[in-house]
């Protein structure tokens, strides 16, 4: 059995990247960033585990697209190793980040072939002259640390107690441990800028592809309370019961959105159980959603929404509707299809107990190619 685990941390925020879109959630082909490099590093070695950190908000995602093991990242580079840590049950533990994308094979080898080391790291040596306090000093002396850096499980979990260390090395050695040092490879820059992403030669564009999600929703009639459709508020004498403002339209185009980004349904981002969501506008749940998916690499392509009322009319609304979805959704009219049916008196609608709502989206990868 292999006494190996590969940590890959992928919880950061991309403050420094310059694009809208998560370094982690750039999409490569088909796939995210951080399930391209996990995949690719797993062909590497014979792992135990696979662990990734990722942002709180965003484990539940990550964990529909893979079946590693996903783990809440902390506030900082040395909180997310710690939490991945507790996951950790091998003698060693090989770590890196998301954002050193081409990590090559022969570096893991050389890696692997030290284990008689506590901490085994990679380097590449300084090519240019080296300044430190306006002195200059001997470059041949200065190794520039890349990842991923093998550890002994035990001695790190020692090492990252108390204070904070920008790599494993750096803590290791604080300790007393042994670290071996071996040749890493240029090729392995980290990605931390967008302009970084033309020197990256293991990268390839997103594929054009259509996802498509569906959405239904339905909320019975209710007194005292007013209706809104699409975020449109509508003159009858009814509103519609739910948790939010039961705006079952904008419930529906969530559910599609949702569902072409494989993210799951509206209950799960926007559970009807937490008190922060009660009689929230809906528009509110949207735009967040809609903030969600550019930051996760979505870009929208169209909204087909049917909504199905025998009760009241709602013809004179669809232009406003329209204008209210394309406004929060950040795309064009002729983007948003708007239609309005009945049930020909038949059901709970015909009764007119209340409407329903389905909606159809379509999404592309955003192509970090082009910028």
């Amino acid at each position: 059995m292999s006494d190996l685990t590969l940590v890959l941390l992928g919880a950061g925020t991309s403050s420094r990247f310059g694009l809208p879109v998560k370094k982690q959630w750039l999409w490569i082909e088909d796939k995210p960033l951080w399930l391209f490099v996990a995949q690719r590093v797993a062909q590497m070695a014979d792992f135990k585990d696979i662990i990734i950190t990722a942002p709180k908000e965003e484990r539940a995602f990550f964990q529909k697209y893979c079946d590693y093991t996903i783990v809440a990242g902390g506030k900082s580079r040395q909180d997310s190793i710690n939490n991945a840590l507790k996951f950790v049950d091998s003698e060693f533990v090989l770590i890196s980040d998301i954002a050193r994308v081409c990590i090559k094979e022969e570096v893991i080898e050389r890696i692997l072939a030290c284990k008689d080391g506590d901490c085994v790291v990679p380097y590449v040596p300084a090519i240019d002259t080296v300044v430190y306090k306006n002195e200059t000093i001997n470059r041949s002396e200065v190794k520039l640390i890349q990842t991923p850096q093998l550890s002994r499980t035990h001695l790190l979990r020692k090492a990252l107690q108390g204070k904070e260390f920008t790599d494993e090395s750096s803590a290791m050695r604080a300790i007393g441990a042994k670290v071996l040092y071996v040749e890493g490879d240029l090729a392995q820059k980290k990605l931390t800028f967008k302009e970084d992403l033309q020197t990256l030669p293991c990268l390839k564009p997103p594929l054009y592809k259509q996802l498509i999600g569906q959405g239904f929703d339905v909320h019975p009639f209710c007194h005292n309370r007013p209706l809104f459709l699409c975020g449109v508020q509508i003159d009858y004498h009814l509103g519609l019961a739910g948790h939010s403002d039961a705006d079952v339209a904008i419930h529906a185009i969530i559910d599609a959105l949702l569902g072409a980004a494989n993210f799951g349904d509206i209950g799960e981002l926007f559970p009807d159980s937490a008190k922060e969501y009660e009689g929230i506008d809906s528009k509110v749940l949207l735009q967040q959603c809609v903030k969600l998916l550019t930051s996760c690499g979505f870009v929208i392509d169209a909204i087909d929404l049917t909504l199905i009322a025998q009760t009241p009319k709602l013809q004179e609304y669809k232009s406003a509707m329209q204008r209210s979805i394309a406004k929060i959704l950040g795309i064009s009219l002729h983007q948003v299809n708007i239609k309005a049916t009945t049930t020909e008196k038949l059901g709970f609608i015909g009764r007119k107990e209340g409407i329903a709502a389905q909606a159809i989206a379509t999404l592309h990868f955003y192509d970090w190619s082009r910028k």
